[in-house]
């Protein structure tokens, strides 16, 4: 996650003395010795799931590996929850649409394992191409049988590897060693990039025809879900193999079975599974054409030790108001682009703190419109604060950095992003536009250094400091509205500290601004609203 402690729902733990944090699944010692001093640890290995549902009715985090499914369920009775921990890679045991719908923020830890899923990957590729399980197997039983497995060198094959991502990367980089030729299948990978770590770019039917051996190191979705198939497996070389070390899902079980039975394939090695753990008659368990281990990718001593060291270590900044590294819920950028962006998510929300409380009516758009230098940049952390600033004093729920998004397409508010690359009168400038079934109101802002401003509020040019108890007229401008406001609230005992004017004409209307030192009772907003020539009047605590 990418926010200060000053903007972010998840470090509402700040100023608390300690977090509960239910551990499942078992993690460590040495992962859990960063939450020992400052969280209330409740750890144990495996759990009953109504044991661990009523543990959770009061805890701040939850922190598990795979075993444990972290279901819509689970979470209905977890009415504190911030956090789901996931020590490892995938999230497929987390229901990360639930999560966000409660504004639970969801980490993993996705390099801590990267070095032995690849390892794993080159293990299976060469037990499969030298028949290394069978002929142990064979052995140990008594035969010594040599010409029946004869193996294949990987020396100059071409491998395919689809999702290059870090640990399709490392696995690239270790075959290189066995001098293979590697192509690459991944839409987001550029030509540059591909230079850059000497690989081929292909699209998914061209690697299928040309490669030796395809491994997959993509996550599960509904657009991965059987990427590999019938129509693929035939696509794929006379005699090729396939490696899925990365998620159950990815291939059609009973395709892949089918193709291994028909000689089109030569082999296969599979570490993950659809259903885990499978039924024990699946018949790839049965296939002598394969290799199989039980979800072995992650299963090293180091990589156990430094996923669960990663999660506790981002739990525990967490705790204390530090955004944390690997959030799967919330966008997230790289240092350098959230260190410019940080100060626009404060300004961001508190633009749409301000327009909230100005409204009237039930909202139903949202359009936000980035100007200049900042248009350049991915802004998804900057929409999301504008939608929590928004939507917070209108929701009894909690709304947050992570469901805001959410809680708005659950309500029907249409929300609309755009860029222009255009300086106007500031070198950045954030516009947002809320339109309800009664009103339209609009504001600017812009940061004067690294301090936010609002400049314009329903198009009058203003400079406010969004921060404090603003009381806000809209006003004809003549002559005596002002010192009539100003004398109320002296009779009232209400200390102004800063009033700002803003006006397009002349003696038409007007906006006043005043940054008060002192709360006013509704009763009293209502006496400011009676005086001759005020249209109306709203509160804003920013």
């Amino acid at each position: 996650m990418t926010m200060t402690a000053s903007s972010q729902d998840t470090s509402t733990a700040v100023g608390r003395e300690t977090w509960k944090v239910v551990v499942a699944d078992g993690l460590p010692a040495e992962g859990l010795a960063s939450l020992r001093d400052i969280s209330n640890l409740v750890v144990k290995d495996k759990w009953a799931p109504d044991d661990l549902k009523r543990e959770l009715a009061d805890a701040d985090a939850l922190l598990v590996r795979s075993a444990t499914k972290v279901t819509a369920d689970l979470l209905s009775s977890a009415k504190k929850l911030r956090v789901v921990g996931r020590a490892g890679v995938g999230v497929d045991n987390i229901d990360v649409k639930a999560c966000t719908a409660r504004g639970i923020i969801v980490i993993n830890s996705p390099e801590g394992n990267t070095v032995s899923a690849a390892e794993h990957t080159v293990a299976l590729i060469l037990s499969l191409v030298r028949h290394i399980p069978a002929a142990h197997q064979s052995l140990a039983g008594g035969g010594w049988k040599r010409n029946q497995y004869v193996g294949t060198e990987l020396y100059k094959k071409a491998i395919g590897i689809v999702g290059l991502g870090k640990i399709g990367r490392e696995v690239a980089a270790r075959l290189r060693s066995f001098q293979c030729r590697i192509l690459a299948y991944d839409p987001f990978l550029t030509e540059q990039v591909a230079r850059d770590l000497d690989v081929e770019i292909c699209d998914l039917n061209k690697l299928l025809e040309k490669a030796d051996i395809v491994t997959l190191h993509l996550p599960f979705s509904a657009e991965t879900n059987n990427l590999i198939g019938e129509a693929q497996l035939k696509r794929m070389k006379p005699g090729a193999r396939l490696i899925n070390c990365a998620r159950g899902g990815l291939v059609d079980e009973a395709a892949l079975d089918a193709a291994l039975k028909s000689g089109h394939i030569a082999g296969a090695a599979v570490d993950v599974f659809t259903q885990e753990p499978p039924d024990m008659s699946l018949p790839l368990l049965k296939n002598d054409k394969v290799v199989v281990t039980p979800h072995l990718g992650a299963s090293t001593e180091e990589a156990q030790m430094r996923v669960a060291i990663d999660v506790c270590e981002q739990l525990r900044d967490m705790m204390h108001g530090r955004p944390a590294r690997s959030p799967v819920n919330f966008p997230t950028l790289p240092a350098e682009q959230m260190a410019v962006l940080q100060p626009f998510l404060s300004l961001a929300e508190k633009m749409g703190l301000l327009l909230s409380q100005t409204l009237d009516g039930t909202v139903q758009s949202v359009e936000i419109l980035y100007s200049g230098e900042i248009s350049k940049m991915k802004v998804a952390p900057v929409t999301n604060a504008a939608l929590k600033g928004l939507l917070s004093p209108m929701m009894r729920e909690t709304v947050n950095f992570v469901n805001a998004p959410h809680v708005a397409q659950e309500r029907g508010i249409k929300v609309i992003e755009s860029r222009s690359t255009e300086v106007r009168q500031y070198i950045n400038l954030l516009s947002l536009k809320v339109t309800t079934d009664k009103v339209g109101k609009a504001c600017e802002g812009t940061l004067f250094g690294s301090e936010p401003r609002i400049v314009t509020l329903d198009g009058y040019r203003v400079e406010i400091i969004p921060q404090g108890v603003k009381l806000l007229t809209w006003q004809q401008d003549r002559p005596g509205v002002v010192g009539r406001v100003g004398t109320l609230l002296g009779t009232l005992n209400v200390n102004i500290a800063e009033m700002l004017l803003g006006r397009a004409r002349v003696r038409e209307k007007a906006i006043m601004v005043l940054s008060l030192d002192d709360a006013m009772k509704p009763e009293d907003v209502d006496k400011i609203k009676a005086l001759d020539g005020i249209e109306d009047v709203r509160i804003a605590h920013l």
